[in-house]
């Protein structure tokens, strides 16, 4: 915190007004002359660092308090400074980004959920750094700030957070052990089936509570389906060669895309799969099927830029998600910026197992489909 910053004078000044405190009684108490004490409420200079606690005593406020200093943010901030920055990425060069990121760090460190936020945005980011080494490193900061909210932070649902987040870094660097070792108990089938989600639900309808009944069972759903579609894509990476169990896999998906409309409801996720799917079908020798899931993954990316902006939303039947989205700290908005997103796409056909597919007509009319998006 820099001099600018910091209110300790203006704090002073106020706090003895209020109290209805001569100068000449605080400086007194703290051993001071008068004189001190009206260059501190001047601005002309400081109090020294070891009057500290005698003034927050006196006044029988915290010392954060009296200097200013407002270690936690607000929901509303956090979203803010995430998106502000998460564009910034988009037009701006990447090291000075990261070193405005590094700045909110220093300046909260114990504001865990933005400390959370900001290792999240490190990781939707981290591949836009230079080379390899540089990635890496920033994943590891990003990992060193999970770890920090979960051993510092007082809130459960922040540090479990934390810990999936940092297990999903672990993954990326390779470290299979120290995710298996953080996940696997905590993931046991035994905890899932204890239908917590029920219980809860069963509980508003005892106390007439259905409004929250109606919101919360809603949310449930939507959660659970695009966890379903999620784990049905590593489902296929799983069995990636295995064309009965992939095709299966795909005509259930689908089916429940279809029954729901989730193509409209959350074509992120649907694009994740139908690309999952994609590559599944190409190991497998599959090209036309190839083919149809890269269209659908088409389908998805357009309707996901059709938007004014990307974000999380509900439709008619899920009609009361919009106010679970404002609740998450990063807002109902996406990790990434449009631009950052669209850059990326013509890379996504690069993937070794469309080498069969290179020269075929509607795959290169697919190709040119999603670089004319990542032109517009």
């Amino acid at each position: 915190m820099n001099a600018n910053q910091c209110k300790i004078g203006e704090n002073i000044l106020r706090l003895r007004r209020e109290r209805k405190i001569r100068q000449e009684e605080l400086a007194d108490f703290v051993g001071v002359t008068k004189a001190s004490v009206s260059k501190w409420e001047n601005g002309q200079t400081m109090p020294d660092i070891t009057l500290l606690s005698l003034l927050a005593s006196f006044f029988d406020i915290r010392i954060d308090e009296l200097i200013g200093y407002e270690p936690q943010l607000s929901r509303q901030q956090i979203q803010k400074i995430y998106q502000e920055l998460s564009a910034k990425f988009g037009k701006c060069l990447f090291r000075e980004v990261m070193e405005e990121s590094y700045e909110y760090v220093k300046r909260y460190y114990s504001c865990y959920p933005l400390l959370l936020q900001i290792g999240l945005l490190w990781l939707n980011h981290y591949m836009l750094a230079d080379d390899e080494k540089a990635q890496t490193k920033i994943l590891e900061a990003a990992a060193e700030l999970c770890l920090r909210v979960e051993s510092a932070g007082k809130d459960v649902a922040l540090c479990s957070d934390a810990a999936a987040i940092r297990a999903f870094i672990c993954l990326l660097l390779g470290r299979a052990d120290e995710v298996v070792e953080l996940l696997e108990e905590a993931n046991s089938l035994v905890r899932l089936m204890t239908q917590t989600d029920t219980i809860l639900t069963q509980a508003y309808r005892m106390k007439g509570e259905d409004a929250k009944a109606d919101s919360y069972t809603q949310c449930c759903m939507y959660c659970h389906i695009f966890s379903l579609v999620a784990n049905a894509g590593q489902y296929l990476s799983v069995h990636m060669r295995e064309l009965p169990v992939v095709t299966e896999t795909v005509s259930r998906v689908e089916q429940i895309g279809h029954a729901y409309g989730l193509t409209k409801l959350n074509p992120n996720g649907m694009a994740q799969f139908a690309y999952q799917a994609a590559v599944s079908f190409a190991s497998c020798g599959e090209k036309e099927s190839a083919l149809v899931q890269l269209c659908r993954y088409a389908d998805c990316i357009t309707e996901l830029m059709s938007g004014k902006e990307l974000a999380l939303h509900g439709d008619s039947y899920f009609n009361r998600m919009e106010e679970w989205f404002e609740r998450l700290d990063a807002g109902p908005y996406p990790p990434r910026s449009r631009k950052t997103v669209v850059e990326s796409l013509p890379q996504t056909l690069m993937h070794p197992a469309f080498a069969a597919l290179q020269g075929n007509p509607s795959f290169e009319r697919i190709k040119e489909r999603l670089t004319g998006i990542a032109g517009e």
